[in-house]
């Protein structure tokens, strides 16, 4: 192992050598100086692993120090050494990015405690994570196998979420394979679970989950108030995860008051599950009761043009005398508009936006070779979505949402999932074109790859004819028809795909925020 190096700048350093020995015993190796400008030339010649800086030198003082360090070197963790408790000093030295700041006179377990923290960090945690995870493991295991209710599944599928969370960033690679492997298992058991219990979510013989149909009234409706305007924003194919890699961003201007998650009907794929959003309505009832506003899969046009008129009715339905709009964003163009008008929304009541910018990502991935290299893995997936909200209109809006005082709500119609295996499926040319999901007659398939729906009417589904079916592709799979298996297998391998049954497909976030 490599002795760490490093430099103590202090002008009174004659006074710390007890601090010094104590380092020095520990294999620590300490380079002393007396004034910044010592060593800020001791820093052109010599490389060091973290420099502890005395704020309050004459000549070049602490601060000044840092600075020109900091120029030289952004990345070298400075730890600032003070007597003065000044908050002007503290906020001063944080906001010139220091990696620790410690109140004089220190004892030797602080300067340890400040080496460790900063330069053991990623090792420590690593260890420590792995640790506990190995623990874990063992009690998820033995959880899965008794887990039999949908709020036992979402707690589930959260605790694997934070576990990943938890590793990604670890040295032990072997770790989150074992972490990969025990989701698909979890994946294997809940795709059973889905299979025995579905429809009955529908015939009222088992409390139901709240799901897509019901999300509005459950969920939205109690948040609505005339005293205080509401944002509700639907980013399309948002997957927990992807929640949970931009919340820290939310966070700066909102602060989280309920957390929870639903169920996504099936199929999990935008025209069923966003107009069951915004109708209250299940499928087979859209198609029965707005025949105007529905399309099935086989009928042209646009299948998710009517989500405003379907929201209308809805209200109506409910007996609700509310001001509302609804907005739809395709495209960075749209977004930058709203943004720049969004003022102009204070006095609604309801303000609904439908962002479409991750289904978006999400299917030019199988289109775009750069998209596949970004996005090649969970990981850097979340990481891809992290970047954009970043430096979307989104946020934008989330911003001047935040001075106005709405009250914000976020949530999504369905997941997605990175498909890897193939299961081949034969039907006729009016089969529906989604991978995770068809619906057609005469459909050939395999059955253990597959949960099959082979009377859509019992999870009220529409059936496009007397003998149609629908299947939905379990786990990671995804159908391939056997003429040009292999272009075809190679082309859609590792892209992300929603429409089937899965934990990431069906169990999603819906989140409540009050401005900070």
């Amino acid at each position: 192992m490599n002795t760490i190096k490093i430099l103590w700048v202090d002008d009174e350093i004659d006074l710390l050598k007890p601090h010094i020995l104590f380092l020095e015993k520990k294999n620590y190796e300490v380079t002393k100086c007396q004034s910044g400008t010592e060593a800020l030339e001791i820093l052109d010649d010599s490389q060091f692993d973290i420099v502890f800086l005395d704020e309050n030198m004459p000549g070049l003082s602490g601060i000044e120090t840092l600075a020109e360090i900091k120029e030289k070197n952004d990345s070298l963790p400075v730890v600032m050494i003070t007597k003065s408790e000044e908050e002007y000093i503290m906020e001063e030295a944080i906001g010139s990015k220091i990696a620790d700041y410690l109140i004089k006179p220190v004892n030797p377990n602080q300067i340890l405690l400040s080496l460790k923290k900063n330069l053991d960090h990623s090792r420590l945690i690593s260890e420590k994570t792995t640790s506990n995870y190995q623990q874990e493991f063992r009690k998820i295991a033995m959880d899965m196998a008794m887990v039999n209710s949908y709020e036992g599944w979402a707690e589930l599928y959260q605790r694997l979420l934070y576990w990943e969370l938890q590793l990604e960033n670890i040295e032990d690679t072997g770790m989150f394979e074992i972490l990969e492997s025990q989701k698909t298992e979890a994946n294997s058991q809940f795709c059973k679970f889905v299979d025995k219990n579905y429809p009955e979510w529908f015939d009222g013989s088992n409390q139901a989950p709240i799901m897509s149909h019901t999300l509005f009234k459950e969920k939205v409706v109690p948040e609505l108030s005339k005293e205080q305007p509401t944002l509700l924003i639907v980013i399309d194919n948002l997957r927990f995860d992807q929640w949970k890699s931009f919340e820290p961003i939310v966070n700066n201007y909102y602060k989280k008051e309920q957390e929870s998650s639903y169920y996504s009907i099936l199929p999990t794929a935008t025209q069923y599950a966003r107009n069951a959003i915004f109708s209250g309505l299940m499928p087979s009832d859209m198609e029965k009761l707005h025949p105007d506003l529905w399309l099935n899969d086989t009928d042209e046009g646009g299948k998710n043009m009517n989500e405003n008129e379907f929201l209308e009715r809805q209200l109506k339905r409910l007996g609700l005398t509310i001001k509302h709009e609804y907005y739809k964003i395709t495209n960075e163009k749209s977004g930058r508009t709203l943004a720049e008008n969004f003022k102009g929304l204070k006095d609604n009541d309801l303000t609904v936006v439908v962002y479409n910018f991750v289904d978006m990502l999400s299917h030019s991935k199988t289109e775009l070779e750069v998209i596949k290299e970004l996005a090649s893995n969970d990981k850097s997936y979340r990481s891809l979505t992290q970047s954009w909200f970043k430096n979307s209109p989104l946020l934008e809006m989330i911003q001047q949402a935040q001075q106005l005082g709405f009250k914000l709500l976020i949530t999504t119609d369905h997941g997605t999932i990175n498909v890897k295996n193939p299961s081949k499926v034969i039907g006729d040319k009016n089969t529906s074109l989604n991978l995770r999901y068809k619906t057609g007659k005469s459909l050939t398939y395999e059955d253990k790859e597959v949960l099959a729906a082979t009377d859509p009417k019992k999870i009220h589904l529409p059936a496009i004819n007397m003998s149609s079916s629908f299947i939905f592709a379990k786990g990671d799979y995804f159908f391939a028809y056997p003429n040009n298996y292999n272009h075809y297998v190679g082309y859609y391998r590792n892209t992300y795909q929603h429409g089937g049954v899965s934990l990431e497909e069906m169990i999603i976030p819906f989140v409540v925020l009050k401005p900070r």
